[in-house]
């Protein structure tokens, strides 16, 4: 059975690791696939025309790909013409392109952190700045629509940040925050949008330089994690049944399927401005917040346990 006959789909980064695995399992499902890949290596430099095409050829089914780096908003719109044009519609969009290029804060260089920004952020904002018209057009001429699917793939990184990843760290919580006004924004034309932390053996996980026996388990660990359960639950959110889903923030980690909380106030207290004010406040922290503060640890000490595979 094909859950996702005649819809189509966009992945971005669809060319290797995690994207090749969502374009994969889509089109099994029966989706007409485009994947976006400029072919750059995990740093962003050397990029491949030819990467987008041959992930394309693999898949066979008629999925066709783009290869211009989406990091204008004149891409993005030629990426959504493109579709449109092979295609005829879009159903679903998959924001999964992404770049490391690590390194202290007090040793980043600016230009470094710009083009993370670029990469790994502003490119999943022009895509839906340039998709999300058409499909708020499509809802528009069909009330039967079932309505637009939106994944955007985030990272447990810009939850409990890591060492020496404030450029990556710092996209992937910017990309939640996106996914939460999207959500938000095309909920009247029954779009949904929600985030995904994925574990998985990926470029990502082969750049990790263990600095102790803990680190060197974790990546042990995570490369034993097929990309094929990250897909599976991508091609879930993309389901009818999925269609009240939307705003939520997820991992995937082998079988494991994980929500998140999000962000709310959990302690409160009162402060007054007056000569002893500091002191006071210092006294009302310490007491009514305080104990509610939250364990400096990274995603890697969080997550480093046995994963279900």
């Amino acid at each position: 059975m094909t859950h996702l006959a005649d819809s189509v789909a966009i992945v971005t980064g669809g060319a290797t690791g995690i994207g090749f695995a969502i374009a994969k399992r889509l089109a099994s499902e029966g989706a007409k696939i485009v994947i976006a890949d400029s072919g750059v290596s995990i740093d962003g430099q050397n990029p491949d025309p030819s990467a987008a095409r041959a992930a394309a050829e693999k898949l066979g089914g008629g999925a066709v790909g783009f290869s211009e780096h989406l990091n204008s908003p004149l891409a993005a719109d030629r990426l959504i013409k493109h579709t449109r044009d092979q295609f005829g519609k879009i159903d679903i969009v998959v924001n999964n392109a992404a770049i490391l290029r690590d390194g202290f804060i007090f040793k980043t260089n600016p230009t470094d952190w710009d083009d993370v920004v670029t990469n790994n952020l502003s490119t999943y904002f022009y895509v839906l700045n340039a998709v999300t018209p058409a499909l708020r057009e499509q809802a528009k001429a069909d009330p039967a629509y079932n309505g637009g699917r939106i994944v955007n793939m985030t990272s447990t990184a810009g939850f409990y940040g890591n060492f020496g990843q404030s450029a990556y760290a710092s996209t992937k919580a910017g990309i939640f925050g996106l996914t939460r006004c999207v959500a938000h924004d095309m909920a009247r034309s029954r779009t949904t949008c929600n985030a995904i932390a994925p574990f998985a053996a990926t470029r990502v996980t082969d750049t990790i330089q263990p600095a102790n026996d803990s680190q060197a388990q974790y990546k042990n660990r995570a490369l034993k994690l097929s990309a094929a359960f990250v897909a599976q639950f991508v091609c879930y959110l993309c389901l009818e049944r999925a269609k009240t889903v939307t705003g939520q923030l997820f991992a995937v980690r082998g079988k494991e399927v994980f929500l998140f909380s999000q962000p709310r106030p959990t302690a409160r207290t009162i402060q007054n401005i007056s000569e002893h004010s500091l002191n006071d406040l210092a006294d009302a922290v310490e007491q009514d917040l305080q104990p509610h503060f939250f364990a400096l640890e990274t995603d890697l000490e969080a997550f480093n346990t046995e994963p279900v595979v």
